[in-house]
Order: C-alpha cells, then sequence, then structure tokens
C-alpha cells in the first residue's frame, strides 16, 4: 500500500454492480500495462470516484485507448447472426484469449449464476463490439451512453459494404436491465428492434473485471454480493476483499440479483444493488 495519489480517477456509482466490476476492469488492465498499480474507491457511497494510483506516466485516456484495442481471436460463426440454442449453455465453454496488447485469459461465464446472457447470444461479438465503441477521450466513460454497432470490416473501393448490426449488451450495467422487462414499458423491446442505449465501458470492461473480482454468492438463488474497498490496495490482494474473505476497515458491502429480464426466463440482468453494511474492523 503505497499511498501514492492517483493518476486515474472516474466517477463511479457503487449501487450499478456493473460500474464496481468495471472499475475492477479498469485496475486489471492498469496492472498489466503499469505492473504494481494500485486501486481504491473514494467519497461519499453510492456516488464516488474509482481512483488507480500507477506508472508516473499512466493516464485514463491511455488506459482506455488499450482497452479499446484488446486482440483475440474469434470462432467460426461468431460473425454469423445469433439465433436462438438451448443447448448453447451446456456446451463445453471456450475461453477467450485475450493476447494483445496484453495478455489474459477469460472464462468466468462457466459460473452461471452470474453470467446474465443466453446460449444464443455469442459472448465475443459482443465484447469486440463493446470494447471498439468505448470512447478514450471520455473522462467519464462508465457513463458514456450510445447505440452499438459491431465494427465493419475495412471496405472495398468500388464495394458497397454491409451494413453494420446493432448489438445488444451482456446486461451487466443496470440502468440497462431494470428498464428492459416488457412489464416495464407494456412491450419488449428487442422483439421490435429498437436501438436502445448502452453502456459499453461498462459492458466491456466488468466481462474483464470478473474474471479475479468474483462476486459472493447468497443464500438465495442467482444473488450476489461484493465487497466495496477505500484503502489502496494491488490487485493481487483484492480478489479475496471484493468477495469478503477478508475484512478491510471501511468497506461497503452490497448485495444484487442476476435476475430473469424476458418472460422466457432466459436471458438475465444485474439489478441495482443494495447496501447491506458498513465494514468497520
Amino acid at each position: 500500500m503505497s499511498g501514492a495519489a492517483p493518476n486515474v480517477s472516474i466517477p463511479v456509482d457503487l449501487s450499478n454492480p456493473g460500474q464496481f466490476f468495471a472499475c475492477c476492469g479498469l485496475l486489471e488492465l492498469a496492472d498489466r500495462l503499469w505492473p504494481g498499480a494500485e486501486g481504491w474507491f473514494e467519497g461519499q457511497a453510492p456516488k464516488s470516484r474509482f481512483q488507480i494510483a500507477a506508472s508516473p506516466t499512466a493516464n485514463l485516456r491511455d488506459l482506455l485507448v488499450n482497452a479499446a484495442c484488446l486482440q483475440f481471436d474469434m470462432r467460426d460463426g461468431d460473425c454469423k447472426g445469433d439465433k436462438d440454442d438451448d443447448e448453447a449453455d451446456e456446451k463445453p465453454l471456450d475461453p477467450i484469449i485475450v493476447k494483445s496488447p496484453v495478455t489474459l485469459v477469460l472464462d468466468w461465464w462457466a459460473d452461471k449464476s452470474i453470467k446474465p446472457w443466453a446460449g444464443s447470444m455469442k459472448e465475443r461479438p459482443i465484447l469486440i463490439a463493446m470494447l471498439r465503441a468505448i470512447d478514450p477521450d471520455n473522462p467519464d466513460p462508465l457513463n458514456a451512453a450510445r447505440v452499438v454497432f459491431d465494427p465493419l470490416p475495412p471496405s472495398i473501393p468500388g464495394r458497397q459494404g454491409p451494413k453494420a448490426k446493432k448489438r445488444e449488451p451482456f446486461y451487466f450495467d443496470c440502468r440497462r436491465g431494470c428498464n428492459s422487462h416488457p412489464l416495464d414499458s407494456g412491450f419488449s423491446p428487442d422483439a421490435h428492434n429498437m436501438e436502445v442505449n448502452c453502456f459499453p465501458a461498462v459492458e466491456a470492461l466488468c466481462f474483464i473485471g470478473l474474471q479475479r473480482f468474483r462476486p459472493a454468492p447468497t443464500d438465495a438463488a442467482n444473488r450476489s454480493r461484493y465487497t466495496v474497498w477505500t484503502t489502496h490496495l494491488p490487485v493481487n490482494a483484492l480478489a479475496s476483499v471484493v468477495c469478503g474473505l477478508v475484512a478491510i476497515q471501511g468497506s461497503l458491502v452490497f448485495a444484487f440479483d442476476n435476475f430473469f429480464r424476458t418472460d422466457q426466463k432466459k436471458h438475465k440482468s444485474y439489478s441495482r444493488a443494495t447496501l447491506e453494511r458498513s465494514k468497520n474492523v
């Protein structure tokens, strides 16, 4: 714990699980770019700020630029349209191996209790689209909303290229998920192919953050809790803190649901989290 001043500081709503785990993903990338990076939360919850202290050359823009250009292999058929596949969740998990500009293996969604998307949604195309939609120049990336489309291949002179396909998010961000059920609006936005904003930095960075920083299960099905820390800590000390195995003075504990957002009982979304308690041990 160095106590160094932060190089990176962004607003965060601690009651939004997607934003919390997106901060964890941001710290994961920062540590891989600038080894020894430390992170912590500061300010009055739930509105707070996430701080990262890293190399003197570290800054938010470089961090987001590197996040937006993460490279990994796509599978055969990933670029085709999504289709209902009730057996997809039972197939062997195929990890995502990030090869550049950092190396990282992602396979956390084997834990279905925290996986919000269904078998008909393909994680690789969603992740690529959300990463490429990150705006590195936005100082408030977790609150940047936009409609996200699949990135298009390079155009060929004299030929009309394909039309970009709108890409649905993973539904980590509770601002999207809590308004997506037909009961909320009287109809299903998905069924009408409506172009609705999502928060690509939250979706992409949360996907990365959940690899190391896992919430802890509770006695209720599909309900989890996470611990917010306020002390300068490095990445390798935080997995046990976030899941509550190690108590840190001044930390906060939030609980959230991974609830069904459609009547088919297949697609889920993270709910807004509720503050359970403070730890003043």
